[in-house]
């Protein structure tokens, strides 16, 4: 129906636990992939789905029209979960899955400008009705701040060279296109570097689209609320695909798991906090060699999967 399988949607699936009555968010509608086999498995059952993007959602539209009242489709970050159920009435769900990565039509949409082997203005905006795009964020950010997100968010090593050849690029001309980003940043790295078999550019395009779509503080926020949005028993699953976001999930569900938070050294714990989580993968899931085969961008996919205890 999708036309696109996405990524780890078995093991997913499976992960939620379904219940055919049940109540579900799908946090990140993208091409509908999740969401039309989550409602396979619903007879009485609703799902919520989500997207900051207003081509997706036109998609989720058109695409589960006939469903009624058994999906509800919103507009919104998922960052923003508990506002979106309070509005709808909703106090607890019974599972809910996000799935962090980039959609396919983002990437592949050459005019979106998320991808650096294809000319075109700087955008990279999930959702194209926010003001801050690539190109703001190139023309007009500090150095010390560009520098600083292409260290973090891109691990990039040669950040520092990188923000000061867009520093004085800028100063003669806008940056405006991808082609142009590239051509600087390939301008500022050692030649050894441009010769090795990532594209000198890949790192820096993450850094700029985590940073233009504020993607951290997204997870961020959607960790600090979702959970508790869950009924007992409920599951939560997280599909991330870079180690800053498998880094931010791993650190939410083992700490909503541990509970007290008594210094280590207190013979009895005075705190009363108890776990609101349950970790179902102690390790992240990853995927089969034949979803490799069939999707290479899966290759950086982690499930993480917990349930709410109380």
């Amino acid at each position: 129906m999708m036309g696109h399988t996405p990524v780890l949607l078995h093991e997913s699936i499976n992960g939620l636990n379904i219940k055919s009555d049940g109540l579900y968010v799908d946090g990140t509608f993208g091409c509908g992939g999740h969401t039309g086999e989550i409602i396979k498995n619903l007879e009485t059952g609703r799902l919520i789905a989500i997207d900051r993007d207003s081509e997706a959602i036109k998609n989720a539209d058109r695409l589960f029209s006939g469903y009624g009242e058994k999906i509800i489709i919103v507009k919104g970050n998922f960052r923003d979960i508990s506002k979106i159920l309070d509005k709808l009435d909703i106090e607890l769900v019974d599972g809910m899955l996000f799935d962090l990565g980039v959609s396919s039509p983002q990437l592949d949409e050459i005019e979106r400008g998320f991808s650096y082997m294809h000319d075109t203005m700087l955008d990279m905006r999930m959702d194209t009705q926010d003001g801050l795009t690539a190109y703001d964020v190139v023309n007009s950010w500090p150095e010390e701040k560009l520098r600083g997100i292409l260290f973090e968010y891109g691990e990039e090593r040669y950040s520092a060279l990188i923000a000061r050849a867009i520093v004085r690029k800028r100063a003669e001309n806008p940056i405006k296109t991808t082609f142009d980003l590239n051509a600087v940043i390939i301008s500022a790295i050692p030649a050894a570097a441009r010769r090795e078999a990532q594209h000198p550019s890949k790192r820096c395009y993450q850094a700029l689209r985590i940073a233009v779509n504020d993607e951290l503080g997204s997870i961020k926020g959607m960790l600090d609320s979702a959970p508790r949005k869950l009924k007992a028993g409920g599951r939560l699953c997280v599909i991330s695909f870079h180690s800053l976001e498998d880094r931010l999930v791993k650190n939410a569900f083992a700490s909503l798991a541990k509970g007290c938070v008594c210094p280590k050294d207190f013979p009895v714990c005075v705190c009363g906090v108890e776990p609101v989580l349950k970790l179902i993968t102690k390790k992240p899931v990853s995927p089969a060699a034949s979803e490799l085969g069939d999707n290479p961008r899966s290759r950086s996919a982690k499930l993480r999967i917990a349930e709410r205890v109380q």
